[in-house]
């Protein structure tokens, strides 16, 4: 393998970034702590699962599974949620003004260092930008950025 099919890093034999597939369409690697089963989109998607589901019961049961309890959410309109119940509770204020919209995932634009970047979209009502960060198998923070 030349030096494009390495990681700069110094780790002989894994591939850089740019030799990987392409992590918009699920099948990038996922982070090293991650279960080889568990790939970024489908946490990205697990967690906009959240978001859609209306139920604060079963909502509270995606929580424990995608974010880690300490978990820290924040966008232009919160500073800072901290946990499963204060982010529950914002959620469930925010799909009052939703009406019958769904988040969807755009594309995963890139994944590094148990972070990633993502765009999604609230039906055709907004777009919005979010990085998370990743501990292990769940989410550990949020922050988005909607216009």
């Amino acid at each position: 393998m030349g030096r494009r099919g390495r990681h700069r890093g110094g780790r002989p034999g894994r591939p850089c970034p740019q030799a990987l597939p392409s992590r918009r369409h699920g099948t990038g690697v996922p982070p090293s702590r991650r279960s080889p089963q568990v790939t970024t989109t489908d946490l990205i998607n697990a967690y906009l699962d959240i978001w859609n589901e209306r139920d604060a019961a079963a909502r509270e049961a995606l929580m424990k599974s995608v974010l880690t309890d300490d978990s820290l959410y924040s966008d232009p309109d919160h500073a800072g949620l901290r946990g499963h119940a204060e982010l529950s509770e914002a959620i469930g204020r925010a799909q009052a003004n939703f009406g019958d919209l769904r988040f969807a995932l755009g594309d995963v634009i890139g994944a590094h260092h148990d972070r990633a970047l993502f765009t999604w979209r609230l039906g055709t009502a907004a777009t919005g930008y979010d990085v998370v960060e990743f501990d292990g198998d769940r989410i550990r923070a949020v922050v988005g950025f909607f216009g």
